[in-house]
């Protein structure tokens, strides 16, 4: 698993949701220590998400492949005319 792939699955949602949790901390009326660290903890999270946001994810496989030598009318011709061949009625 490379760091890419890495900041795509968990690093990004663990920033999106330390934001979310910082959000809900600073509204919850039980904890004072959480009211009292929500800024931060928001903070971090938005500047983690800044961060992990600039990393591209990994490039596809296939991206650079493209096959001209069909395009999609061609491939449907010539399934029907090979279902019309075989009898049509099963």
């Amino acid at each position: 698993m490379s760091f890419r792939s890495t900041n795509q699955r968990f690093l990004a949602p663990f920033a999106q949701g330390l934001m979310i949790f910082g959000i809900i901390s600073l509204c919850q009326p039980w904890s004072l220590f959480l009211h009292q660290y929500g800024v931060t903890l928001t903070l971090v999270g938005l500047i983690a998400f800044m961060v992990t946001s600039k990393i591209a994810p990994d490039p596809d496989k296939d991206e650079g492949f493209i096959d001209e030598s069909l395009d999609t009318l061609e491939i449907n011709e010539n399934a029907s005319q090979a279902g019309s061949k075989s009898g049509g009625n099963t």
